[in-house]
């Protein structure tokens, strides 16, 4: 799932190559995808891109009165293409959801612009066209944003939190931009169980994990922008530590990095530098024991 340092990387890089090129057509290639009716797609013929924005793990298409707006899912991406066929794709076929036209770049070039595509068979992926951000119901949402939050703040948010630190954190209505992987990474490097109570964090602790939250993230958009977007989902693996190593040693202390699974997902962390060398249960696999 693409997080906030991969979506920030992609704001970054339509700024560059979409800004002031105009719509020549929108395709819904997934009708399921589009969320909303009213404008329709039709109304950004002609609408010239102004820049490109991110709400936590939501990004924006800007235009002078308008925002399209993606939620990319687990298994969204956004694929730059420098030209793009004149026929429209056919609905319901293979990974393409969305596809948006953009005039050339210079006089007697190909009409290039970007897919939205979607892997699996869940399909997730969500398209707005809203007059205001604010119009999507998940963005509206959304809690501060985890790169901007400060010490005192955060503090305030986790406060009566009951839940499960790897839980909260990657609730947006807490925080916004923080996933399944980037929240493995903060946990471990602030030497925290995601089992551990958000509430009921010391002071040390809550200090650990607030700069945890920055150096991770600070670190990841870093590395991501400037990239191209196909290269994005490989500088996010390269510089996890123990997100999906699951079996391989951690690059702190040397222990076995573990994972435990849940419902569809999992979320690996290394017992030596997290749990006080604690082995966290399987939930899957507890729950075939019984």
């Amino acid at each position: 799932m693409p997080e906030l340092p991969e979506v920030e990387a992609l704001a970054t890089f339509l700024r560059e190559r979409a800004t002031g090129r105009a719509v020549v057509r929108a395709d819904a290639a997934a009708f399921s995808a589009v969320k909303t009716f009213d404008p329709p797609l039709s109304a950004l013929a002609g609408a010239v891109v102004s820049g490109a924005s991110r709400y936590g793990k939501f990004l924006s298409v800007d235009f002078d009165d308008l925002h399209l707006v993606t939620h990319l899912a687990r298994g969204g991406w956004l694929q730059w293409r420098e030209s793009l066929p004149p026929a429209p794709p056919r609905p319901g076929k293979g990974p393409l959801a969305f596809r948006l036209h953009l005039s050339p770049e210079f006089e007697g070039g190909a009409v290039s612009g970007f897919d939205l595509t979607e892997a699996g068979t869940q399909k997730r992926l969500a398209v707005y066209l809203v007059a205001d951000v604010a119009q999507v119901p998940g963005i509206a949402r959304l809690g501060p944003d985890a790169l901007e939050v400060s010490r005192d703040r955060l503090a305030e948010l986790l406060r009566d939190e009951r839940g499960q630190l790897k839980r909260v954190l990657t609730d947006q209505s807490v925080l916004a931009g923080i996933g399944n992987a980037y929240s493995d990474e903060i946990l471990h490097v602030a030497r925290l169980s995601p089992f551990k109570i958000a509430g009921k964090l010391g002071d040390d602790e809550l200090g650990r994990l607030h700069d945890a939250i920055r150096s991770v993230l600070v670190d990841a958009v870093q590395r991501s922008v400037g990239q191209k977007a196909a290269t994005l989902k490989g500088e996010k693996r390269s510089g996890l530590r123990v997100h999906a190593r699951a079996g391989l040693p951690c690059p702190v202390c040397g222990d076995t990095v573990r994972s435990v699974s849940f419902a569809d997902r999992s979320f690996q962390y290394c017992p030596t530098c997290q749990t006080e060398g604690r082995e966290l249960a399987d939930r899957r696999l507890s729950r075939l024991l019984k």
